[in-house]
Parts: structure tokens; C-alpha cells; sequence
């Protein structure tokens, strides 16, 4: 596209990125097991390597990155586009990890709840400012499949200095992938990979939401289902409060609006775009990853994102 530039190349299938202070951009390489940062020219430096399967990552209270860590995925490359082949021969057990950009640290926050290990932990998001509750962040668990099972995935809340977990929709068959709130901090949006479905709850307090009775799966209301094949990742909401959802196969950011509506389709150079993010002085910037390809694209995007609690 005339108005995409690519920011950095080679990497190896980044997805969460974060936009920093300083206009640089933190991102996982899950394929390289690493923590890299990507300078507003372009230049890229390890932070962090052998993490086994980093994810989705959110700036947290106290300048520290909260870590979404999958334990691990095998990788298969077809036409020259890179994509996950199920649990990784090495895997290591999903978590919650704390990390320290000024020293590296790593520290683990979480690794179950109750007397379940998580399994595929995949992306978050804190709650907003004012929502009345002690500081945390909602995330997703992906599950781990196989060649000839998977551990079902869901949606956790969780109290940011590690001291409480919640499981507050499982299963979510498809794996529960994107996560996010609403601008208000009453809505829960999840986005389920497998079936292309968006799914949303009303949000009662921290760890606590609103349920649909049966048939619902899980208690979500379901926002929006893609038409024909697609897949659903990662998700970032606008200002407005409406959803863009990373879309797989197709190779679009999906716009959806809170009531449902696909508003907008843009589509990449790749089938596996996974993540977008908004930075800039005005929050009119996207950052988009291209992870099949190994890209990290920016380009104006038609409204600004929603301003995060910690960014």
C-alpha cells in the first residue's frame, strides 16, 4: 500500500507490540524466542532471548512489560510464509511473566488458576483508569493443540502484582486469541481464532461478567462472525470504541463496530497479520505485524486508538 511503511524486516513472526515513550516499538519474536525493540529508524536490539514462546505483551504499572508467554510453538514454513504447527516438541507450560526493559528481567507471575495450568497464554490488556477495582489486566489463554487433541483455551482476570486469578470464560473451543476492552471499561471483547468469531460480555467488576445462558458456550454474546474462511488473532480498539481485529488468511485488520457491523477491511501483503497497535502524538499511527513475512509496518490509520492506562 502507497501510504505503508515498513519500520522492520526479519524478524521472526513478531506480534505484540507496544509503543514506548520514546517513539521505539517493544515486540516478541515468538519464532525466535526473544524480546526485541525496534528504534523509530528502524534499528533493532535484543532485549530479552531464549523465552521460550513469547506473546502478547502490555505496558504495566511501575515501567515493567507484563508477558503473555505460550510456552512454546513448532513452526512450519509454507511459500515462504511462516506459521505456528501446533505445541512445540520443547514446550515448557503456559505463564504470566513479568519483564523489566531497564535490566531484562524476567519474573513469572503467574503460571495456573486454582489447580489448572495455563496453557497457551496469548494476549492482554489492563483495565482503564477509574474502573474502581484494584489495578489488573484481562488476557487470553489460547489453549495447545495437537496432532491429535487440544487443550481447550479461555479468558483470566488477573490483580497486576500477582496475587489473584480468575477464570471468567471457558472453554473457548476455537482458542481464545485477541483481547480488549471498551472505552468505557464495561465491555470484554475476545476474539476466537479458529472460527473468526468476535465475542463480547458486559463487564461487573474485576473478574466478574455478565453471562448469557445456554446456548452460549461460555456466557459471551457473539459480536460478529467473518464471512468465508479467516482465522482472528490479535485486537486493538479505537477511541470510538471500535474493534480492530488482526485477521489470518485473509490478511486484513478487520474494523467491527461495538453493535457488530464490519466496517472497514484492510488488507497486507500477508496472510498472517496479527497484531495492531496505535501510537503517535494524536494515536492516529498503526503499528502492524506481518509475521508470516517478518515485518513490522506503520501507516495513518482513519481514527485514533483508544489512549491505554499504562502507554
Amino acid at each position: 500500500m502507497a501510504d505503508e511503511r515498513v519500520l522492520a524486516d526479519g524478524l521472526r513472526f513478531p506480534e505484540g507490540p507496544v509503543v514506548m515513550p520514546d517513539g521505539s516499538i517493544i515486540l516478541v519474536e515468538i519464532a525466535a524466542g526473544r524480546i526485541t525493540r525496534v528504534a523509530p529508524d528502524g534499528r533493532k536490539s535484543v532485549l530479552a532471548d531464549r523465552c521460550d514462546g513469547p506473546n502478547g505483551l502490555a505496558m504495566g504499572p511501575n515501567g515493567l512489560l507484563y508477558l503473555c508467554n505460550n510456552g512454546g510453538f513448532a513452526w512450519k514454513e509454507d511459500d515462504g510464509i511462516l506459521h505456528t504447527a501446533g505445541q512445540a516438541a520443547d514446550y515448557s507450560g503456559g505463564r504470566i511473566e513479568t519483564f523489566d526493559p531497564a535490566t531484562g528481567t524476567l519474573r513469572r507471575l503467574y503460571d495456573r488458576c486454582g489447580d489448572h495450568p495455563l496453557r497457551g497464554p496469548n494476549d492482554i490488556v489492563f483495565d482503564l483508569p477509574d474502573c474502581g477495582w484494584e489495578p489488573g489486566f484481562w488476557f487470553s489463554d489460547l489453549g495447545k493443540s495437537r496432532s491429535r487433541d487440544r487443550d481447550h483455551g479461555g479468558a483470566y482476570w488477573a490483580a497486576a502484582d500477582g496475587s489473584h486469578i480468575v477464570e471468567v470464560a471457558h472453554p473457548i473451543a476455537g482458542g481464545a486469541n485477541g483481547i480488549g476492552l471498551s472505552p468505557d471499561n464495561r465491555t470484554l471483547y475476545v476474539a476466537e481464532t479458529e472460527t473468526a468469531r468476535l465475542w463480547a460480555w458486559d463487564i461487573l467488576g474485576p473478574g466478574e461478567l455478565r453471562k448469557e445462558k445456554w446456548p452460549s458456550p461460555h456466557g459471551g454474546r457473539l459480536l460478529c462472525t467473518m464471512p468465508g474462511y479467516a482465522r482472528f488473532d490479535s485486537l486493538a480498539v479505537t477511541a470510538s470504541g471500535n474493534i480492530c481485529v488482526a485477521t489470518l488468511i485473509t490478511g486484513e485488520i478487520t474494523t467491527i463496530s461495538p453493535t457488530g457491523q464490519i466496517l472497514d477491511r484492510r488488507r497486507f501483503d500477508d496472510p498472517m497479520v496479527t497484531n495492531i497497535c496505535f501510537g503517535g502524538p494524536d494515536l492516529r499511527t498503526a503499528y502492524v505485524t506481518l509475521s508470516g513475512i517478518g515485518q513490522l509496518v506503520e501507516l495513518p490509520w482513519p481514527e485514533p486508538g483508544l489512549r491505554l492506562v499504562y502507554g
